[in-house]
């Protein structure tokens, strides 16, 4: 049995059952609704935020679960890994959304978005905003997979200069340099601009600290996409109020959402978006083609699954 506890279209839903005719496909809208079923389904389809230890337990013949989406920070993986499940994920599918959110918002901060809005709304002619240019600017990516290297290619478009942070350093598609994440501090006095995909895992979380952002040059643009706690409030708060970097365009937070009477959004020198910069009206379909060349995969007795997670790793 194939149960859903995502909540998928009918249009997908009749696509599933049409191309694979001889499984048993059980699609519910939540773990709520999916629950009753858990016992004895084979595979779990879910968005990796509705499992416990528990349900893990109580999934007796549980053989693999596909997460329709790439963030793995919630899953329970002691428990997957004490019953040896296979767990893929949709590593990937952000990658054209997150990288265009990563440009848009460099080019509204290089060429002063907002403030040109705020003149054209009070109706002031004001050719004296300051522009400037993402041409030749050095762009460090932080988490040089496959989001990574779309910003990093979408750069290249700017003549921009690449370099990829990753655990293992090693050489990366679109990249014109790669290091080892604990190389980062020697790299960032000649950094513009640091874009961070970093997922969340134990190597990661406060990964980027208040000495990192005063190695930054002063004009330095720092963009988190990948997951809040990478980074401490305080610490960004300290580096913009401190002018250790001229500004910073945050995706992600700590605590989300993000409370209204929070400090970011009051400070001028950092835009605030509310966790969408991988939103995207083609993402189901994505996620499931993943899911579809998988279960292929699967029913055939292989194992060179897509997106295969390390859940020691968590990733």
């Amino acid at each position: 049995m194939i149960l859903f506890s995502a909540k998928i279209s009918e249009k997908h839903q009749t696509r599933l059952k049409e191309e694979f005719t001889e499984q048993q496909f059980i699609m519910c809208s939540s773990m709520d609704e999916a629950s009753a079923y858990l016992k004895a389904a084979e595979i779990l389809v879910t968005y990796g935020e509705d499992l416990t230890p528990e349900l893990i337990e109580h999934a007796a013949q549980l053989k693999w679960i596909m997460v329709l989406s790439a963030g793995m920070d919630r899953m329970p993986f002691d428990a997957i890994k004490a019953k040896g499940i296979l767990v893929t994920n949709a590593r990937g599918i952000h990658k054209t959304p997150m990288a265009e959110y990563a440009i848009s918002m460099l080019l509204q901060v290089y060429r002063q978005a907002n403030t040109l809005m705020e003149k054209e709304k009070a109706h002031e002619w004001d050719r004296n905003v300051r522009m400037e240019e993402l041409n030749g600017k050095t762009i460090l990516v932080a988490g040089a997979g496959a989001i990574g290297q779309e910003v990093a290619r979408l750069a290249k478009a700017f003549q921009m200069k690449t370099i990829g942070l990753s655990r293992s350093g090693e050489q990366r598609e679109y990249f014109d340099e790669n290091y080892q994440s604990t190389e980062l501090e020697s790299l960032l006095p000649e950094t513009d601009i640091i874009v961070s995909v970093l997922p969340s895992t134990k190597e990661t979380k406060d990964f980027y600290t208040y000495e990192h952002f005063k190695k930054l040059p002063k004009h330095a643009v720092f963009l988190n996409m990948g997951r809040g706690d990478a980074v401490k409030t305080e610490v960004i708060l300290d580096a913009i109020r401190n002018k250790e970097i001229a500004h910073a365009v945050l995706d992600v937070f700590e605590e989300e959402p993000l409370p209204n009477d929070h400090p970011f959004w009051d400070e001028e020198n950092i835009t605030v978006t509310p966790h969408l910069s991988g939103i995207s009206k083609l993402y189901q379909t994505r996620a499931l083609d993943i899911f579809e060349e998988n279960l292929k995969i699967y029913l055939q007795g292989k194992d060179d699954f897509v997106n295969k997670i390390d859940v020691s790793r968590g990733y």
